[in-house]
């Protein structure tokens, strides 16, 4: 791991254009590439590629194609993981998703974080704030998870929601920014 590498993942500036992270983000485009053209009957082939490139994995888990990513390596998914078509992750921080987690098609989750400053910005100046998302949470299709939030267990964050701040568990969060509308109260 080159200096711009261990900056970017310890959420601070670093230059995105650095060689070592173009190389990086290339190898990995090849392995998407390679994944997101597997038949969809090649179950055993795919699973096989998607250990190999995200950093952890459970046993039962199913990513639909098209799935796409930066790095990959900073992706961990948890057991009985699903997520329909068009799941893309910028995982420049880590992105944890946990276990009996289901994503809706195109969602989208972005670790990536720019200047506003356009000078600094036309230097190629980039930071990524880490995405946490709990046990047993339904993300709806078309939702976007911005950059540093958290999303607690057992919450449900309703299709084309824009989440930008953390939602506890138990929750039910919708809209753009997505808030909170109801507590999740379970049955006994």
């Amino acid at each position: 791991m080159n200096k711009e590498e261990r900056k970017m993942l310890n959420g601070e500036p670093y230059y995105a254009a650095d060689e070592e992270l173009i190389r990086k983000l290339n190898a990995t485009k090849d392995l998407i590439w390679e994944y997101n053209n597997l038949r969809p009957s090649m179950r055993e082939e795919r699973t096989a590629l998607i250990k190999k490139l995200l950093r952890k994995t459970g046993e039962r888990f199913l990513i639909l194609q098209p799935f796409y990513c930066d790095y990959g390596s900073n992706i961990e998914i948890g057991e009985d993981f699903f997520s329909n078509f068009g799941f893309t992750v910028l995982d420049e921080a880590q992105v944890r998703i946990g276990s009996h987690a289901f994503i809706g098609p195109n969602v989208g989750i972005y670790t990536a974080c720019h200047p506003l400053d356009a000078e600094e910005r036309n230097k190629q100046t980039e930071w990524a704030e880490p995405v946490t998302i709990g046990d047993n949470v339904w993300i709806g299709g078309g939702v976007t998870i911005c950059p540093g939030v958290t999303i607690g267990n057992n919450g449900v964050i309703g299709a084309g929601s824009v989440v930008v701040k953390d939602i506890p568990d138990k929750c039910v969060a919708v809209g753009n920014p997505a808030h909170v509308i109801k507590k999740i109260e379970f049955f006994k």
